[in-house]
């Protein structure tokens, strides 16, 4: 009895592009050459991460010859569309430790962690009225809470960290009240790095009977994530962040204790109601193989990028004087090098760059604003120290010879823009004089 998938290969006579894990190798917008590419090193693997070639090549037969609705439950092509993409679901399931009825997709990160905050909030809300966060979360669980606030009446509590971006876990435990419904905070931070003690955190939420959720978009796919161990009720993961397509990410919602929401979307009932609207299964099929390399290559990836961060802080420190590490420097994903350069104007140093590397000054949902990263300010980093800021992500195609351009065309340019400021020769006159007291108050 033929299978789905190939009672639609013998129904379509159209071809079928498929791409080469060979072929993509060393793609870029500059010229598929590797050696004579001219274009920016790649450093900025927390906003997004490169499609792997294997991801690619599962998802192009989804763009044409197999390209039915997951939900046309009448015909093969249907059926076809519906198997891969519950394929894929165990998939995204097991790298988790999770089962594949827990799993929902999503468009993204930012939707589910809409979903989960918004959805648990509109479902317990006539028994709840709190929730526990911290001031270092993305800007959609912060906007998703300040919307309760406003139009709901909810109280949230926003948690400090320290200058690590560390919660401090008796705060957290003591914040949690009566009628506290959810506690959501980030696995590893986007902008710093900072990996928070999400184990310890469930251990908490479960004495204290409430939902634990996490924003796990920088962490499934690069460190190991079990959904038990950790004791999370729901959890928001991403694609493009895990070598993934971009559109597609996913929501994890326990089933044992239950945990129940509302629903943030309406339509036709898909994903058992949680979310309405069709399932794209292109890129859910690039989600699973994405899922699926990962749990081959997570050892591999560890390894090269913890090797590549320690290169690149290392070369930068040893070359510079005055060079900040924000975050962590042992609780952290070393695949990101979040530094500041003092006397430096962040923004110039990024210009500079530009031609060269591309990297950023923090999270690409805020980049267009010109105010400092709330998230160094949260840990303590002074708003002139702020501005200096860079962040660079490393990743598994990040290579030696990028991460060494990348760290000679940083000492050159922040050499000429200090080598510009007055204020860069009043700081090294007070170091020559005496000690490190910092020349400048700034204002």
């Amino acid at each position: 009895m033929l299978s789905a998938s190939q009672h639609v290969a013998r129904a379509s006579r159209r071809p079928v592009c498929q791409a080469s894990a060979a072929s993509c190798r060393g793609f870029s917008l500059f010229g598929n050459d590797e050696t004579s590419r001219s274009g920016p090193s790649y450093l900025d693997m927390q906003s997004t991460t490169p499609v792997d070639p294997r991801v690619l090549d599962s998802m192009m037969p989804y763009f044409h010859g197999r390209f039915g609705n997951p939900h046309s439950r009448s015909h093969a092509y249907g059926w076809d569309a519906e198997e891969a993409t519950e394929r894929a679901r165990g998939q995204i399931a097991r790298l988790i430790g999770a089962d594949a009825k827990e799993i929902f997709f999503t468009s993204g990160a930012t939707e589910s962690n809409n979903m989960a905050v918004k959805g648990v909030a509109d479902f317990y809300g006539g028994t709840k009225k709190h929730i526990v966060t911290t001031q270092t979360e993305h800007k959609c669980v912060l906007a998703s809470c300040r919307r309760l606030e406003v139009e709901k009446g909810w109280d949230v509590t926003y948690l400090p960290v320290d200058t690590d971006g560390l919660v401090d876990l008796k705060q957290l435990e003591a914040a949690i009240r009566p009628d506290t419904a959810l506690v959501s905070v980030m696995h590893i931070n986007n902008e710093i790095g900072t990996t928070q003690p999400v184990d310890e955190i469930g251990q908490i939420c479960a004495a204290k009977k409430v939902f634990f959720h996490t924003d796990a978009a920088q962490s499934v796919g690069k460190v190991p994530v079990d959904v038990k161990k950790m004791g999370v009720s729901l959890m928001s993961i991403s694609a493009h962040k895990m070598y993934g397509p971009k559109g597609i990410g996913a929501v994890y919602i326990r089933r044992k204790p239950r945990v129940r929401l509302r629903a943030v979307i309406d339509g036709g009932g898909q994903e058992r109601g949680m979310r309405s609207g069709t399932l794209p299964t292109p890129i859910i099929v690039g989600f699973g193989e994405a899922a699926e390399v990962c749990m081959q290559e997570m050892e591999n990836d560890q390894k090269h990028v913890d090797r590549l961060f320690h290169r690149m802080k290392d070369a930068i420190t040893s070359r510079l004087p005055m060079i900040a590490l924000n975050g962590s420097p042992s609780h952290r994903y070393t695949g990101n090098v979040n530094l500041s350069f003092a006397c430096v104007e962040g923004e110039s140093l990024l210009m500079s760059l530009a031609n060269s590397t591309a990297v950023s000054s923090g999270s690409a949902c805020t980049s267009a604003s010109l105010e400092p990263s709330y998230v160094l300010r949260a840990i303590g980093v002074g708003e002139e120290l702020a501005h200096t800021s860079l962040r660079f992500g490393i990743g598994r195609f990040t290579t030696e010879a990028e991460v060494d351009r990348t760290v000679d065309d940083v000492v050159r340019e922040v050499t000429r823009l200090r080598d510009m400021s007055p204020l860069w020769e009043l700081e090294m006159d007070a170091m020559e004089s005496g000690g490190h007291k910092q020349a400048v108050t700034w204002s």
